[in-house]
This record gives structure tokens, sequence and C-alpha cells, in this order.
């Protein structure tokens, strides 16, 4: 129970930082959800939205980003 209380904790932590990250990027006009390839369709009643283009780069990052930690640790 000790380690599932631990990794929840981590978790909180990480979505936390995630939200700063998600609140500064949206005060510096960085334009998540406006990239080439995010698909908008909009019709009177119905909005679908698919970022593939934001996908992308959020997939990109996240990569250089685990495997930097994985060599050093």
């Amino acid at each position: 129970m000790n380690q599932i209380g631990k990794m929840l904790i981590a978790a909180g932590l990480l979505l936390a930082a995630l939200g700063v990250c998600l609140i500064a990027a949206g005060k510096l006009n960085i334009p998540f959800g406006k990239l080439p390839g995010d698909i908008t369709y909009q019709k009177k009643n119905l909005t679908v939205f698919a970022p593939f283009g934001t996908i992308l780069v959020v997939s990109v990052i996240l990569t250089l980003i685990l495997n930097i930690f994985s060599r050093w640790k």
C-alpha cells in the first residue's frame, strides 16, 4: 500500500505540473490546437476536433524527455 500511495502522489504532482505548463502555454500564445494537421469540422450543432499535429508534437517531445530520463537513470 505504501508504494501505491507514493505512485498516486507522483501522478498527482505530474498532473499539476502538466496543468501549469498548459496554463503557461496559453499565456505565451503557443499555438497548441492550431498547428498544421489539426482538423476542425463545424456544422450547426456539431464540432469535431482532431488535433493530429498537436499529438505528433507532444509525442516527439515526450519521447525525447523519456529517452533522456531513461539514459540518465
